[in-house]
């Protein structure tokens, strides 16, 4: 069996004296673990950093089995990541996400969104709410994807305004004014501009309740289910991608 692919590297664990087991999370193979020889040389050690971009080949007797990783570098993530606090938190929490899909299960949408964000980890106006987005792309790509199409309760796609922590449906400001308190705020960046969005650039408190709608659905359909707490890692991402949040 043989394939090559290009991956994100997610992490690398050591394996002998000398090897890495790899975990990348690659276009057309999902995330996918292997084994490369030599990984802990000087000359590859800096290739299989974290958020680096590689291309990948790997090789098995059989379909099921580890196999070996032969990788080449594509870019170089890793230098840049690492001056940035906010990267690194960023960049270890996403890698978490990514982990909870199923292994060898493709998702070419999630790989290239996770690529846009790495390319911005290092820079906190773009940073957070891409996070944010990235998380309901996870959700969705789990089988909880949120529906921010039009109001639960009218049908309308005007002036929404919150979702229904039942549903996971947006509601319209109107419609959810009597049961504001029972409801997630819905903020505006993550509102197409045809049902009232303004596409203007968020706030830090526009993220932050950004984070608050993710982590609600994440706790309630991932983490709590798997007898998981929300990272710490995310806990630290949101504290400096919001700090202005007050």
């Amino acid at each position: 069996m043989q394939w090559t692919d290009e991956g994100l590297v997610l992490g690398a664990r050591r394996h002998g004296e000398t090897s890495v087991v790899l975990e990348l999370m690659t276009a057309g193979h999902g995330r996918h673990l292997g084994l490369v020889h030599g990984g802990r040389s000087r000359r590859m050690q800096p290739v299989l950093q974290p958020g680096n971009l590689v291309r990948a080949v790997w090789r098995a007797r059989l379909d099921d089995s580890l196999g070996h990783f032969t990788v080449e570098p594509l870019e170089s993530a890793a230098g840049r990541l690492m001056g940035s606090r906010l990267a690194l938190y960023g960049l270890s929490h996403a890698a978490g996400l990514l982990r909870l899909l199923p292994e060898r299960d493709p998702h070419p949408g999630l790989f290239a969104a996770a690529r846009i964000l790495i390319a911005h980890l290092h820079d906190p106006g773009i940073a957070p709410p891409l996070m944010v987005r990235f998380e309901l792309a996870v959700l969705a790509e789990l089988g909880y994807g949120l529906d921010l199409s039009a109001c639960a309760a009218t049908g309308s796609n005007a002036y929404l305004a919150y979702v229904s922590p039942r549903s996971g449906r947006a509601v319209s400001a109107a419609a959810g004014e009597p049961w504001r308190d029972r409801l997630l705020a819905l903020p505006d960046f993550l509102v197409d501009r045809s049902a009232g969005g303004t596409g203007a650039t968020p706030t830090p408190r526009d993220v932050r309740q950004g984070f608050t709608l993710t982590g609600y659905f994440l706790d309630q359909h991932v983490w709590h289910p798997r007898g998981l707490a929300a990272p710490e890692e995310r806990e630290r991402f949101v504290a400096l991608g919001t700090a202005d949040a007050g």
